[in-house]
């Protein structure tokens, strides 16, 4: 009923190939030149193919390991300094007809309560996302022909874009729905969209068909070259992931970067972002049905493979991860987090707890966003609320030109401590707003360039005076 004629993916995502790949790494884990080898290739910031990520995630001799780290890190740095990326997730509604064994939406599920949110409900739950601080949301709904057909996503983008309450706004709206039609991507990049995401939980055919077994996303050709599709309809800001745990992640890993290579040849830029969720406890999901699950010592080298893989690639991390897992990864490649986030429909107007049984997955990181920033600039991080990227038509191929030539850094330096310093002086708690102008004194003579540092400076205090449109 739902198979589509084209399989083209099953060209760009080789089983074969992984499965040679993954025996290569296996056979060299230990091989200290050839490691030593990558690494030294890794160093230049430069990218690694999927097999010699490969490698490296195999590896486990603590000295490479630890170098592994290091050179993640220096490399984070280097193209995105010490800022990260605030978001928060939007759920519009947990009607769905799939059946994916892992996520409690799934069509067969009784016990959860469904609930679609009307343009009303979705401008108080927005309202309260503002009054919190956020300007980034990335929306999610489950996959309905008739309760969320594109018609409704697209409504609801609009009301989105339209509410402005006291000085909040949201300035770019993500979209994590389902794969669907070239003219359907054509509309969604009409609408204003940012990314595209869209996770494909397990790049193993045999493993994807198995946790899918009925509905529309089972057809793992027409899911896997949903970014094709996307691509096509003029979406060029396009977000991959793989839900580790749910299959060997090894295996799924050497997908992911097998997908980003995809596109980086066919289209000439890879992915945007690359998000690494784990599979966590939902109303009737348990875990521990799903015995590959990712220690926090794995989950950290695959992050830090993964920065020195795609190192212009954002890294997203959710709070589906802890405070102590959070921070460990942040270290080594991730550069965007959500924060206060609620994964249930009208969790944020309503409280998680009236809202908690329509959630998606449960929460690890139940802190405000308010303390999420604290925490943030205590470790040494900006975090950064910018969109000006999208504003300005710094996408695609002409974002990727400026993170590798590393001119990046002089929009997005001064553009995240306008937006911390907007956060500051409209929501933040008195202890926050000192670490943060903490921060920003400690950030502005580090600004190479002193035309740029001249104009922060200026604009720094017309935020201070009321004034809100800024951008570089």
């Amino acid at each position: 009923m739902y198979r589509k004629d084209s399989d083209k993916a099953a060209e760009f995502i080789h089983d074969g190939e992984i499965g040679a790949t993954l025996e290569y790494a296996a056979q060299n884990r230990n091989n200290e030149a050839l490691v030593n080898e990558i690494l030294d290739k890794a160093a230049e910031g430069k990218g690694l193919t999927h097999r010699e990520a490969a490698v490296l995630l195999e590896c486990d001799r603590p000295e490479l390991v630890e170098r592994m780290f290091t050179l993640a890190r220096e490399i984070k740095r280097k193209l995105y300094g010490n800022r990260i990326v605030m978001f928060a997730p939007l759920y519009l509604s947990n009607y769905c007809v799939n059946g994916c064994v892992y996520c409690p939406y799934h069509a067969k599920n009784r016990t959860i309560p469904r609930r679609k949110l009307t343009q009303e409900e979705i401008r108080r739950e927005v309202t309260a996302l503002q009054d919190m601080g956020h300007k980034r949301l990335a929306v999610e709904a489950g996959e309905h022909p008739t309760q969320n057909p594109i018609e409704y996503i697209l409504e609801s983008i609009d009301t989105i874009y339209s509410i402005h309450h006291r000085n909040g706004a949201i300035r770019r709206v993500n979209v994590n729905i389902a794969a669907t039609t070239v003219e359907n991507y054509r509309r969604l990049h009409e609408a204003g969209i940012g990314t595209y995401i869209l996770f494909e939980e397990t790049y193993r055919r045999t493993a994807y068909e198995a946790l899918h077994p009925t509905g529309p996303k089972s057809d793992w050709a027409y899911h896997t070259e949903a970014m094709d599709r996307a691509m096509e309809g003029g979406v060029d800001d396009v977000g991959i992931g793989a839900l580790f745990g749910l299959t060997n992640y090894r295996y799924d890993f050497v997908g992911l970067l097998m997908h980003a290579e995809h596109l980086e040849a066919r289209y000439g830029v890879g992915p945007h972002t690359i998000s690494v969720p784990r599979i966590r406890p939902a109303d009737d999901i348990d875990p521990a049905d799903f015995p590959d699950a990712v220690t926090d010592e794995v989950f950290r080298r695959i992050v830090a493979v993964l920065r020195l893989a795609v190192p212009y690639t954002g890294m997203i991390v959710s709070t589906r991860e802890s405070k102590r897992s959070r921070e460990l990864v942040l270290d080594v490649g991730i550069s965007q987090i959500s924060g206060g986030s609620r994964t249930s429909v009208g969790g944020y107007a309503e409280g998680e707890e009236d809202a908690e049984e329509s959630a998606q997955f449960d929460v690890s990181d139940t802190r405000t966003l308010d303390e999420v920033v604290a925490w943030l600039l205590e470790l040494g991080y900006i975090p950064s609320f910018c969109t000006a990227c999208y504003r300005e038509g710094r996408t695609g191929d002409r974002f990727m030109s400026l993170v590798k030539s590393g001119k990046i850094a002089d929009c997005c330096g001064p553009n995240a401590l306008m937006t911390l310093r907007e956060y500051l002086e409209d929501y933040a708690s008195p202890r926050t707003k000192v670490l943060g102008e903490q921060m920003i004194a400690r950030s502005i003579p580090m600004i190479p360039s002193e035309h740029v540092r001249r104009i922060t400076t200026e604009r720094l205090k017309d935020i201070v005076a009321g004034k809100r449109d800024f951008r570089f």
